[in-house]
């Protein structure tokens, strides 16, 4: 069965969920992740295998939420959810390999920390993961699917406190405020200090400052 896009504002955000278990499968993990944007810091993948019956008044695309909102969901998910996966590419990788097949590498590192091996797969985006485990990509799938939701939430929450903790290790950038995003205050630190250790040497806006430092 195929999902009419058209109608899909009326369908449950389970569906994909649902879809699945009528399938045969009993273990959906949604799947996103964050920090594909920014110019310094990790890429964080996570992924939620979540009950049946699942309900969290609020949860959405991370997004689209406020800060205070993913802190307050984040715990509720860990609780609720029937299992729950973190992975991580750090800078120096996300340099080696480009950013796409780290973000690739951290999904999979979610994945295989589960503590209950998934089979089925919900990933957000359009690009497929090179594993056997059946698998859906979906477009703004953190908008679309709860579990890839939930996802997107655990992966924003624990980047953000990276950020934090990478804030009082390299002092100067305001790495706690942008996360590591290309703002002003952050193009201006690294005019005046030039890039750290976790910054990404192939991003436009570090690069160009790399040899200057």
């Amino acid at each position: 069965m195929t999902l009419d896009l058209f109608a899909e504002s009326e369908v449950s955000t389970l569906y994909f969920e649902e879809q699945a278990r009528a399938g045969g499968f009993s273990a959906c993990a949604g799947i996103d992740e964050a920090g594909r944007g920014p110019l310094a810091g990790p890429v964080v993948a996570a992924a939620v295998i979540l009950p049946e019956s699942f309900t969290l008044e609020g949860l959405t695309d991370s997004k689209k939420i406020s800060e205070a909102k993913r802190e307050s969901l984040f715990p509720e998910i860990r609780k609720q959810a029937r299992a729950v996966g973190v992975g991580v590419a750090h800078a120096e990788e996300i340099d080696r390999v480009n950013i796409l097949q780290a973000t690739l590498q951290a999904m999979q590192r979610a994945i295989a920390r589960l503590p209950v091996e998934a089979d089925y797969l919900l990933i957000d985006g359009i690009t497929p993961l090179p594993v056997s485990t059946t698998q859906k990509t979906l477009k703004k799938g953190d908008s679309r699917s709860l579990s890839v939701a939930a996802a997107s939430v655990i992966a924003k929450v624990v980047r953000d406190r990276l950020m934090v903790h990478y804030d009082t290790k390299y002092p100067g950038y305001g790495l706690a405020g942008h996360k590591g995003y290309g703002t002003k205050e952050h193009l201006a630190a690294l005019d005046r200090l030039g890039p750290c250790p976790i910054h990404r040497k192939t991003f436009g806006g570090v690069r160009e400052r790399v040899h200057q430092s």
